[in-house]
């Protein structure tokens, strides 16, 4: 029996290496399946977007976005980002804030460009419960004072299932129905189960399916070619070194995945 465990680990190294290999051959951030439909640079004088990253804490945006910001930096497009919070639960938002700087300078996003919000009404923590009207009011101050046309964030289950995610969820869902969505278009990082989540690049296989094979609703995996990059922007983070992880939905009707 001890040979069949053998050939069973072998095999698993083996697929768990062309797997890596499989990600880090693609010659640069991509979009699986490849579509013109993704987020297509923009009509007229001005082709690049103007995308609007919603997050809750600092370190979101490295811990779970990382590979949706390196995609759209490698088309062109103006990322924005706008925290909610300064992650103060457990006292440490001052650092916490110019940690986030810190990663963004990592992701090549301009310090001007981000947004990194202390209401009040908006504390970090498992038991703060954050007003959704209220989110949807500083969601809509930051795309107009950025001229946004795109928003990325949170879908309802908020990838690690921390509520302050899911309020952002329902903020900028509150925001879309009460402007009629308009020409603004949202997408959302879809939740993965705890299996996927921690498969690390064995994922690529099952991701590449199901977004080739949906039908209704498309669906879109962001290959990440550099995961050192994402791994230099979650270094920023030094306070926020314990476990966590990230893939995506379209934030209307349809899906996708980063």
């Amino acid at each position: 029996m001890g040979w069949i465990w053998t050939v069973f680990a072998a095999g698993a190294v083996l697929l768990w290496a062309i797997s890596l290999g499989r990600i880090l051959s693609f010659p640069a951030p991509t979009c699986v399946p490849a579509s013109p439909h993704f987020m297509p640079p923009l009509r007229g004088d001005r082709r690049s977007r103007n995308v609007l990253l919603v997050v809750a804490h600092p370190d979101d945006e490295s811990m779970f976005f990382a590979p949706t910001i390196l995609f759209l930096k490698s088309k062109g497009h103006n990322i924005h980002i706008l925290c909610m919070s300064q992650g103060n639960a457990d006292g440490l938002g001052i650092t916490r804030k110019q940690e986030l700087y810190c990663a963004c300078d990592t992701l090549k996003i301009p310090r001007e460009q981000v947004k990194v919000l202390d209401h009040p009404k908006l504390q970090d923590g498992f038991h703060e419960k954050w007003d959704h009207g209220l989110l949807a009011e500083l969601t809509m101050e930051h795309i107009q004072l950025w001229a946004i046309d795109t928003i990325v964030t949170f879908d309802s289950y908020g990838v690690s299932g921390h509520p302050n995610h899911q309020d952002v969820h329902h903020g900028i869902c509150k925001f879309l129905h009460a402007n009629g969505q308009g020409s603004i278009e949202a997408w959302e990082l879809a939740s993965l189960n705890i299996l996927r989540k921690y498969s690390g690049p064995l994922d690529i296989w099952l991701s590449s399916l199901i977004s080739f094979s949906s039908s209704k609703q498309p669906i879109y995996t962001l290959v990440n070619n550099s995961p050192s990059r994402s791994y230099e922007a979650m270094a920023a983070h030094r306070s926020q070194w314990i476990w966590a992880t990230g893939n995506y939905k379209r934030a209307s009707e349809e899906k996708c995945w980063f």
